[in-house]
C-alpha cells in the first residue's frame, strides 16, 4: 500500500514537472497606435491600412515549440517578431502570423522559439474598424517571460513632457530659493 501511494506521487511529480507552462497576456487595441498591417509574410494589407495595435513583449525560459492564440470578440489578427518590432518596417524580423484560427475572434499558431531571443507578439485586428479587448494565451515547455527584455525607450513626447517636468520643478526650486522671508 505505502509502496503504491510513493509511486502514484512520483508519477504525479513527473506529469507537473513536464506540464506546458502558460502566460496569458490581457490587452486592449482601442484607441492604440495604427498601422498597414501584413497580409502574408510578403504583402501588405490592403482592409488593414490603418488598423490599431498592441504589442507584448516576452522571452522564454526554455527551446522549444510554443503555441499561440488570440481570442477577441472582433476580427483579430496575430503577429510574431523576434528581436525587434517597427510598425514602419512591417516585414523585417516577421516570423509568423494568423487569421482566423479557429474561425473569427480567434487567431494562433505554433512556432518554436529560443532562449536568449526577445520576442513580440503584435495583436491588430484584420481591418480598420476591427480593435477592442483581447487575450493572449501562450504555452509551451518553458516560462514565458513578460517584457520587452531590455529598458523601454521613451516616445518624443515623453521625452517633452519629461523635459518640460524637470524645467518646472528647476523653476520651483530656483524661485523657493530666492523668496526670503523677513519678521519685523
Amino acid at each position: 500500500m505505502m509502496k503504491s501511494t510513493m509511486l502514484a506521487g512520483v508519477t504525479a511529480l513527473a506529469f507537473l514537472s513536464s506540464a506546458a507552462s502558460a502566460e496569458i497576456f490581457v490587452g486592449d487595441t482601442t484607441g492604440g497606435p495604427t498601422w498597414n498591417r501584413p497580409f502574408t509574410m510578403t504583402d501588405l494589407s490592403g482592409v488593414g491600412t490603418a488598423v490599431p495595435y498592441a504589442v507584448d513583449g516576452f522571452t522564454v525560459s526554455a527551446d522549444g515549440s510554443y503555441d499561440f492564440l488570440s481570442t477577441a470578440g472582433w476580427d483579430n489578427f496575430l503577429l510574431l517578431y523576434e528581436v525587434s518590432f517597427d510598425p514602419l518596417d512591417q516585414f523585417t524580423n516577421l516570423l509568423a502570423l494568423n487569421d482566423d484560427f479557429a474561425g473569427i475572434g480567434t487567431s494562433g499558431f505554433s512556432f518554436a522559439l529560443n532562449t536568449g531571443t526577445t520576442y513580440f507578439a503584435v495583436t491588430t485586428g484584420f481591418s480598420n474598424v476591427d480593435f477592442g479587448a483581447y487575450t493572449l494565451e501562450i504555452t509551451g515547455p518553458g516560462d514565458v517571460i513578460p517584457g520587452d527584455g531590455g529598458p523601454a525607450v521613451p516616445e518624443p513626447t515623453t521625452w517633452a513632457m519629461m523635459l518640460a517636468g524637470m524645467g518646472a520643478i528647476g523653476y520651483a526650486m530656483r524661485r523657493r530659493r530666492s523668496v526670503s522671508v523677513s519678521f519685523a
